[in-house]
């Protein structure tokens, strides 16, 4: 499975994923990770090739860095390529957001963290992977 198809198949109270995003550093532009999350749903990705830490989605607003825990694949492996699901409403507002991560180690994809968007305007999410 890949990791597209596995943030797909996570629809969390129904939430059809609309739209996934490959996250991207916006410093180097590479496709790998050390994933940290927090118990309020909020996830920290940091670029294995430059350093560069930025929040998934609107995970800056709930960071608690005391809170924060690797994330780690079953096999061992801490170094991720991420992506990002979002449940879009027909007008383009997001509902949901799904964080999904494949291990670098062992290619093992799974969802990690998934919350609900109560606000709006939330477009600006869709760049938020």
């Amino acid at each position: 499975m890949t990791l597209d198809e596995a943030v797909r198949a996570y629809q969390e109270d129904g939430y059809e994923v609309t739209h996934v995003v490959e996250s991207v550093c916006s410093g180097c532009g590479g496709r790998a990770f050390e994933v940290q999350l927090t118990g309020d749903q909020a996830v920290r990705r940091t670029c294995l090739g430059c350093g560069l830490k930025e929040f998934v989605a609107d995970s800056d607003e709930f960071w608690d860095e005391d809170d924060a825990e690797e994330c780690a694949c079953t096999c061992g492996g801490e170094e991720f390529a991420a992506a990002l699901g979002l449940s879009c409403l027909p007008d383009g507002e997001v509902r949901w957001v799904t964080v999904g991560l494949r291990c670098l180690a062992c290619g093992l994809c799974g969802v990690y963290e998934d919350w609900k968007i109560d606000y709006s305007p939330s477009r600006h999410l869709l760049t938020r992977a």
